[in-house]
């Protein structure tokens, strides 16, 4: 193996995907999840067989309650790099529970990445961060923006990226991050908004539109979002941000619409539109120059591309997560 990878928040649909993407690279993976792994068919890292591939091991370990457990299994492997998806996410139910999302996403992370600090062995730790701390903004946003985020969610990720650059200053701790806007592809939970879409238009269930869909946002595929990822863990120096996203740039009705389209299904006997999200924000949009520049860094897909990825995903296992629940589950 070329290297050994701690990617915490495996279960994540992100986390899976990168799972998969370092596999490829040659490298041993090691998964972190606070649950059980997650049903075979979110999981594409498994082989044809839906087994584990060779390379790969899974610690099911949670940040707020097994950090020495944790601790001691990263004692052992020596990884070179720890990439750190775990979160508590989900912005509109953030507001029900903030001390939950403050403890899991900033309090618990901070012991962590303590013990990192003084491990002569890491790399680099990458930090998957969100567009959800600069809030509100208009134009494009650049890596320098100045944080004011607006939910639960958003301050405790802030929290944790401001805690990681006072180490990165402190102690020179090698930490980089990434934040990426609205990451869609095969695989991913069934209450966002791609996938939700198409498993109810095929069901015959109502979509909501929250606000009426006039959110704006910039989708962008997993894949990139690994590919990117990758390059930022391998190349970036320590301390830096980059922002990944992708030009397809649609309001979140523009978005159902195009769903439709490629379906070739009627909306408007399906679509209804409900009440905006307390604290949502109205469009964040980011300027990836600086990847861009960094990385030689392009998106491979477009969104009609993508959202054809995700539908052949769908029917594929349609029998599957027709039986699977389609709303968030929260867990504590």
């Amino acid at each position: 193996m070329k290297g050994h990878v701690y990617v915490l928040g495996s279960n994540s649909f992100s986390g899976a995907h990168f799972v998969r993407h370092a596999l490829q690279q040659g490298f041993a993976v090691t998964g972190v999840s606070r649950s059980p792994e997650a049903n075979p068919v979110f999981l594409p890292y498994l082989d044809d067989a839906g087994k584990h591939p060779e390379g790969f091991s899974f610690l099911q370990a949670d940040l707020n309650h097994d950090l020495d457990a944790l601790r001691a299994r990263m004692d052992e492997d020596r990884p070179d790099y720890v990439v750190n998806f775990a979160a508590q996410g989900m912005v509109a139910e953030s507001w029900l529970h903030p001390e939950q999302w403050l403890r899991t996403n900033a309090l618990s992370p901070l012991l962590l990445y303590e013990y990192l600090r003084k491990c002569s062995w890491l790399k680099k730790f990458v930090q998957i961060s969100t567009p959800e701390v600069y809030g509100s903004t208009e134009g494009l946003i650049k890596e320098s923006t100045v944080y004011n985020p607006s939910t639960p969610y958003a301050v405790s990720k802030a929290t944790a990226d401001m805690n990681l650059m006072c180490f990165f200053r402190a102690y020179n701790f090698p930490v980089v991050f990434t934040r990426a806007a609205n990451v869609y592809g095969a695989g991913q939970q069934l209450y966002r908004i791609i996938p939700r879409v198409a498993l109810r238009f095929l069901t015959g269930e109502t979509v909501e539109l929250h606000g009426g869909g006039t959110s704006v946002r910039s989708f962008i595929h997993i894949s990139d979002v690994c590919n990117a990822t990758w390059q930022i863990m391998r190349d970036a120096a320590p301390g830096e941000i980059f922002h990944i996203a992708s030009p397809d740039v649609v309001s979140i009705r523009e978005l159902v619409m195009k769903i439709a389209e490629i379906m070739r299904v009627n909306p408007e006997r399906q679509v209804v539109s409900v009440g905006e999200r307390l604290g949502k924000d109205s469009a964040y949009l980011l300027d990836t120059s600086k990847l861009r520049q960094t990385f030689a860094w392009e998106p491979a897909y477009n969104l009609h591309d993508g959202i054809v990825d995700v539908l052949t995903w769908v029917r594929k296992n349609l029998p599957v997560l027709t039986q699977l629940p389609q709303n968030y589950q929260h867990k504590a």
